[in-house]
């Protein structure tokens, strides 16, 4: 479910939330589901965190799967901004892995990694059975998978990364760091722990 679909649909209709309202309750819906997983998150929960009444929660979403796949494609704008803009400051192909590393490294710690990553959640909880969850995650885990090739690729180019390794397969490795940080996460890792990843990751560019 397309936020900004939601949002076209609710300025048509009376009664509904408007969009900036939607994408503050959804904010809220993410840190419940990332939390919960979910099948253990309930209407109620729902409702509570996001602060919308029954009749609100109904005119804007479906039902709570359309509240899960919108909080998802939420949850992929917004992590997918903040990684875009730490990009931007690197100097190179090497800085930039760098960086992507230190956004997940960083992501991993305190209440956020404990409460969990929403991608690596459902594909575990549904993409095993749900063909629109699994297409999401799909979809997420491909574009890092191709945004971690291009940076290995121009690190190559520009002489900050080693040029005989094979660009997929590394970024095919790094991807597998990525995710597996927002898995030890749950654990409480120490913020030297997580930067030791890091540290022992960048190593494989050398």
């Amino acid at each position: 479910m397309d936020i900004r679909i939601a949002a076209d649909t609710a300025a048509r209709t009376p009664g509904r939330p408007r969009e900036f309202e939607i994408e503050q309750a959804l904010d809220k819906a993410i840190i419940v589901f990332s939390a919960k997983g979910y099948h253990g998150t309930s209407i109620s929960d729902l409702k509570e965190a996001m602060g919308l009444t029954a009749g609100s929660l109904y005119k804007a979403f479906k039902d709570k799967k359309a509240i899960f796949l919108a909080s998802f494609d939420r949850y992929k704008q917004v992590r997918n901004a903040v990684l875009d803009a730490e990009l931007q400051k690197a100097v190179d192909g090497r800085d930039k892995v760098l960086r992507m590393l230190r956004v997940y490294s960083d992501a991993s710690l305190g209440e956020a990694g404990r409460r969990g990553c929403l991608v690596v959640g459902t594909a575990v909880e549904l993409a095993a059975y749900d063909t629109e969850a699994a297409e999401r995650v799909q979809a997420s885990m491909s574009r890092t998978e191709d945004l971690l090739q291009a940076l290995v690729r121009q690190g190559q180019a520009d002489g900050s990364i080693r040029s005989s390794m094979d660009a997929a397969d590394m970024a095919r490795l790094l991807l597998s760091v990525v995710y597996g940080l927002r898995v030890i996460g749950k654990t409480g890792p120490t913020p030297e722990h997580a930067s030791s990843i890091v540290d022992a990751a960048m190593k494989l560019l050398d």
